[in-house]
């Protein structure tokens, strides 16, 4: 490789955004090799970075043309920058809210290459606790063409990194508030027993039993007349008899 080439598949970026940040110890994802690694959040409105990535990958393409792909550029080719504002392309999903208006990307490098990390004054930084995802950086990466189990496409090494400035930490998983941001669950009401005092006789509840005294049915057509008392005996009179 021409040291002209190797330039050319080469780029450090502006302002970037780092998020699954791996820079002091290697990781290894399921059934592959431990890596330092970092996702870059390239804003969109930095178009000129996004341009000399674009050239970049280009060289990486012609080069693997040349050298892996036997001088055929394959129709399908896995590119490893992509849209911030679409899916991902593991699992159609979209992307995170972090990385809306941004271009998104990972870089890595072998267990073996830990890159170096320093601040604006070119200092190591030696607080692992000041590399965190979320924070601002300028990153050095490379572009190169590989041939893995007959997949075709271009990869993107990790070289230095350089803090710029601190940011919101992106943490994995749920938050606090996204799980719990919600209305407040409505908690089970407690029906409270009235304990009567050991000294006092339970209250019951007494019922007034009202009286009903029956009257008389009325007689319709005769109207009710008091009976006569003999003054004499005392005993009622006996009404004549009709017609005698």
């Amino acid at each position: 490789m021409s040291n002209q080439q190797a330039i050319s598949t080469e780029v450090v970026t502006g302002e970037v955004r780092l998020s699954y940040v791996h820079l002091c110890q290697p990781s290894a994802r399921p059934g592959q090799d431990p890596k330092y690694s970092t996702t870059i959040l390239l804003p969109k409105s930095d178009v000129a970075t996004k341009q000399r990535i674009d050239a970049a990958i280009n060289a990486a393409i012609q080069q693997g043309v040349a050298e892996k792909w036997n001088g055929v550029r394959p129709p399908v080719l896995a590119i490893p920058i992509h849209d911030g504002d679409g899916q991902r392309p593991s699992d159609g999903m979209p992307f995170g809210a972090e990385c809306k208006g941004h271009w998104v990307f990972t870089a890595s490098a072998n267990a073996t290459r830990q890159p170096e990390v320093v601040d604006l004054n070119m200092n190591p930084i030696i607080n692992q606790t000041e590399i965190y995802s979320g924070m601002y950086a300028r990153v050095a990466i490379r572009f190169f063409p590989y041939l893995n189990n007959g997949k075709k496409g271009v990869g993107c090494g990790l070289g230095p990194v350089q803090k710029l400035r601190d940011g919101e930490a992106l943490a994995g998983g749920m938050s606090a508030a996204q799980a719990f941001g919600g209305a407040p669950m409505a908690q089970p009401q407690q029906v409270q027993q009235v304990q009567q005092p050991m000294y006092q006789a339970p209250v019951q509840q007494q019922y007034v039993q009202q009286q009903y005294v029956q009257q008389p049915a009325p007689q319709y057509g005769v109207p009710a007349q008091p009976a006569a008392i003999d003054p004499i005996t005392g005993q009622p009179v006996q009404p004549p008899v009709m017609g005698l």
